[in-house]
């Protein structure tokens, strides 16, 4: 860049190479890095450099905000989980669930065993999918064109499994309050396990192709490294924060669902830079693919087609319309769930998405609609990495870090 800047005055601002730079002092450089830019997604970074080292860094965040909050205040209570799903499309039980779980604890009711069971089931296949979106887009980052289409290939694997148990690719609307809306088809376990076979063997291959290889580990070891302390002092979550050093996962220390009954790890690293990030997640998927292989085993030796759905909302439904529902194997029950009408009171509940530790505060007045829906995404506490640890590198290394956050605009945006 250096040969495009020479001869800018203090004040001018030129286009070079598709981004927008500002000289500011003498050897002090503003670019804009972003909103409508293939390393930056659907947000700005602003970084001042001298020469090509980042002195500071300001992420600009808001370029996606659809007021998702302000919107369930005027949504019927069920009608808010399609909405908010689309924070995070690939990974929507686990940004839906805790929802579902607040309104629940409002409505004094818990969900059958079953019911408990599926719903892990699909935010560990969502847990999966998101983490290979995030390597892909990784692989974009780095020019690895090769550590693009693998994940987003392999993505599809399990795509398509959500879709056979839920109906929907990507925005299920699985888990409603009382319970989910359909039951797991048959054949379904044998699909799993097909799929964690496979999982694993490419995982490996993953390892060989990325992982290991030595010109992606010169731009990764010891770039962006966020130090334990640093870690805990800006309240980031998930694997960003289990990169650091820190063994904080939800599922472990406040278990929901059935967490508490399932064998599985948290994979901890202590270099805390954007190698350790992506090695956090890789490892991750493996213990998401040794939950979903317990859970399809656990649902197996259950009654099919029961507990599904909490005996509430059965009690309201007619009794030829419940057993088409029973005899089906899913549940229907908009018309009901339409007009549910939640007591007065205010709750509150969590759940570890993939991307970290997701909030949900919730009040209701007691009518249809809720009177305040509050929602903190692990997105939104991960932006402050940007401004904290971007200066001091070079911006070539940018790509790098940003990656290997696996920052997602809409999810912090809401």
């Amino acid at each position: 860049m250096s040969s495009d800047v020479r001869g800018m005055s203090v004040g001018e601002t030129r286009r070079i190479h598709g981004l927008e730079v500002k000289k500011i002092a003498r050897d002090l450089y503003e670019v804009f890095i972003g909103p409508q830019h293939p390393g930056s997604g659907h947000m700005r970074i602003i970084v001042r450099l001298d020469g090509d080292v980042i002195v500071e860094a300001d992420p600009d965040l808001g370029y996606v905000h659809r007021t998702v909050e302000k919107l369930s205040e005027g949504r019927q209570w069920i009608k808010i989980i399609p909405l908010i799903e689309r924070m995070a499309i690939l990974d929507a039980c686990n940004v839906t669930l805790p929802y579902v779980e607040a309104v629940e604890k409002l409505l004094g009711i818990e969900p059958p065993e079953r019911a408990k069971f599926l719903r892990v089931l699909l935010c560990e296949i969502n847990r999966i999918a998101s983490h290979l979106y995030g390597m892909g887009i990784f692989g974009v980052f780095l020019g690895h064109s090769t550590m693009y289409m693998w994940p987003f290939g392999d993505r599809e694997v399990f795509v398509e499994l959500a879709e056979w148990l839920t109906g929907a690719r990507l925005t299920h609307s699985y888990p409603v309050p009382g319970g989910v809306r359909r039951d797991m088809p048959e054949g379904f376990a044998d699909a799993v396990r097909k799929a964690a076979r496979y999982m694993r063997k490419r995982l490996e291959e993953y390892r060989k192709i990325f992982l290991d290889n030595p010109v992606i580990r010169r731009r990764l070891e010891g770039v962006g490294v966020i130090p334990k302390k640093l870690a805990i002092e800006l309240g980031i979550v998930g694997p960003n924060l289990r990169a650091s050093g820190v063994r904080y996962d939800v599922r472990i220390v406040e278990p929901y669902e059935v967490y508490d009954e399932l064998e599985f790890e948290v994979p901890v690293f202590e270099e805390g830079d954007a190698l350790a990030r992506a090695w956090v997640r890789v490892e991750e998927i493996k213990q998401s693919l040794n939950i979903i292989e317990q859970v399809v085993e656990r649902l197996e030796k259950m009654p099919k087609g029961e507990g599904l759905m909490h005996d509430r909302f059965w009690a309201k439904a007619p009794p030829l319309f419940k057993q088409v529902l029973q005899k089906e194997g899913r549940v229907k029950l908009m018309p009901i769930m339409a007009m549910l009408r939640v007591p007065k009171g205010r709750a509150f509940a969590r759940a570890e998405a993939g991307r970290g530790e997701i909030i949900y505060y919730v009040e209701s007045d007691g009518g249809i609609t809720p009177y305040r829906v509050r929602v903190v995404t692990p997105s939104f506490k991960n932006a402050i990495v940007f401004k904290h640890v971007l200066p001091g590198h070079r911006l070539a290394d940018l790509p790098a870090i940003y990656g290997s956050i696996d920052y997602f605009p809409p999810e912090a945006d809401r």
